[in-house]
């Protein structure tokens, strides 16, 4: 990593360490840091850490930029599963169901992570504005590319930015003028990284909002059957659009989105309120338990019910990765 970029990271991890949420701290603590999660929920932050590795758990991100400024994660996105420190960033660019854990906790200083949230009507106003034409994604350029990464590479410029931003936690009374200029800066640069397509792709502004209005269908509608020609029917486009757009902002197709984002509510409704396995395999659209079974295996390790037991003891940490 660059040392310019590594500076501004570090920057960035300190401020954040001493602002972030740590499961399981007592009342006086939380109290304390009150002030910190308004500062940050203005800002659109959400700032983590744990101070041991974690076992995986079903997060659904909102669009976003999500960083880990000490230590490494585990992200699995329908197959690719990937693990991940500072030297890289994702762009969740949909509602978007994540499995996620932490690998690796940093020692005493702890696991630290910061998810921004992506504002579409910031992104809109940036891109509207450049002088320099933003990549636009494959499907509605119709010219083919190499896939791309899920994982971004940090510029200079995009980590300075980022490092202010985080800065404004520590100067809570500079925000209203500044973070409007900040938020726009973190756009510019990352529209100017190879995550452009799927910033573009993900918020359609090029376009209609085909991969949103895919998502929420899914996950409104979950227990319904949904095919590939139903779901384009439903959206007015067609099913060759539908999935390479699709496939392009969130690295799944339809049907695998469709797959996960059932299991992680039957995972929820096990661990969280105390469903059967077969009742949660039905309120989310699984018509045969075998095959729920089968795939809930596949995707965290263990049979349903099994791992519901294993899973509710650490649910404070959840929210940390």
């Amino acid at each position: 990593m660059d040392d310019r970029i590594a500076q501004h990271l570090d920057r960035a991890a300190a401020v954040a360490s001493a602002h972030a949420a740590v499961p399981g701290k007592d009342r006086q603590d939380a109290v304390a840091r009150a002030g910190s999660a308004h500062h940050a929920e203005t800002l659109g932050l959400t700032v983590s850490k744990v101070h041991e590795p974690t076992g995986l758990f079903d997060r659904r991100y909102e669009p976003s930029l999500s960083v880990v400024l000490r230590g490494r994660k585990r992200s699995i996105v329908g197959d690719d599963d990937q693990v991940w420190g500072r030297e890289r960033f994702i762009i969740t660019p949909v509602d978007l169901p994540v499995v996620a854990g932490v690998v690796d906790a940093a020692g005493e200083d702890g696991f630290v992570a910061v998810v921004w949230r992506l504002d579409p009507v910031v992104v809109g106003e940036v891109v509207a504005s450049m002088s320099v034409p933003v990549p636009v994604p494959v499907s509605a350029s119709g010219i083919a590319a190499a896939p791309l990464p899920r994982l971004g590479s940090w510029t200079e410029p995009l980590a300075d930015a980022f490092a202010r931003l985080l800065a404004l936690l520590d100067a809570p009374e500079d925000i209203p003028v500044l973070f409007p200029l900040v938020s726009r800066e973190i756009v510019l640069r990352l529209l100017q990284t190879e995550q452009a397509p799927r910033i573009t792709a993900a918020l359609d502004v090029t376009g209609p909002s085909v991969v949103a209005g895919a998502t929420a269908l899914l996950t409104g509608r979950m227990a319904e059957a949904w095919s590939m020609e139903r779901l384009a029917r439903e959206l007015r486009v067609s099913e060759s659009t539908l999935f390479a757009r699709f496939k392009e902002a969130t690295g799944m197709t339809p049907a695998q989105y469709l797959k996960r984002t059932r299991l992680g509510e039957a995972r929820r409704r096990m661990v969280v309120h105390g469903d059967t396995a077969a009742r949660a395999a039905a309120a989310v659209g699984f018509r045969s338990a075998s095959h729920f079974s089968r795939d809930y295996r596949e995707a965290y390790g263990r049979p349903p019910a099994a791992d519901a037991v294993v899973v509710r003891g650490p649910l404070a940490v959840a929210a940390a990765v």
